[in-house]
């Protein structure tokens, strides 16, 4: 058996457990974005993991578990083409992925080094992912995106995150977290210094991961969902 193929058996189970549905094409694609990383990465620095097996583990499988809970956010609405900002991208996570699950969900990956947003647009390309936009800059500087969701992943403190990103969500749209341990402080922080509430924190369960995490999906004060 292939390193491919002891992956691709793993992504299989990992797609079950978190109730995925992978089809054969996607998860072709899945594999051949860690493929063209772990090549990448030996040149350009792209990611601080090395080893393939913890790559699929901490950024794939990581990116796949936030699917179940974004699509009952966004499906809550008739609209299907949502528009998805990925900020502090990195290597294209979890906005690739993303893209490669949903093509009917538009998705930018935006990250202030330009190396990693070069591999972004290759992967839009050699995946043929329509739907994936790679933007080089600093979130900050960029106008209004006016999203349905804008997602980061390790990127900064609630706060920041806030401060820095929230421009680019729409009216009713939300900002979504991922993080390890609840931050109860940066919680505590957010609510002090801006219009911004942590609505809903939900547990992540990561397949093959052995480690806390969680999802903070925020709203503006007024905005909230029903509990």
């Amino acid at each position: 058996m292939t390193i491919r193929d002891s992956f691709e058996g793993r992504m299989r189970a990992a797609a079950e457990s978190l109730d995925i549905k992978l089809d054969e094409p996607k998860s072709s694609a899945l594999l051949k974005y860690l493929e063209q990383l772990q090549r990448w990465n030996k040149t350009y620095n792209l990611t601080a993991l090395r080893d393939p097996d913890k790559m699929l583990v901490q950024h794939v499988f990581d990116s796949l578990a936030i699917l179940p809970q974004v699509e009952s956010i966004l499906y809550k609405n008739t609209v299907q083409n949502h528009l998805i900002i990925d900020v502090g991208s990195g290597a294209g996570l979890p906005g690739v992925v993303l893209a490669i699950m949903h093509p009917e969900w538009q998705l930018y990956c935006v990250d202030a080094v330009e190396k990693k947003m070069a591999f972004v647009r290759q992967m839009a390309g050699a995946l043929r992912l329509e739907n994936l936009k790679a933007v080089h800059g600093r979130i900050e500087k960029l106008p209004s995106f006016e999203a349905d969701l804008v997602v980061s992943r390790a990127f900064a403190s609630l706060l920041d995150f806030a401060t820095l990103a929230g421009h680019h969500v729409a009216s009713a749209g939300r900002l979504l977290a991922m993080k390890g341990q609840q931050p109860d402080e940066e919680i505590e922080a957010l609510h002090s210094n801006t219009e911004w509430r942590a609505e809903r924190i939900e547990p992540l369960s990561v397949p093959e991961l052995d480690a806390q995490r969680c999802l903070i999906w925020m709203s503006r004060e007024g905005n909230h969902e029903p509990k």
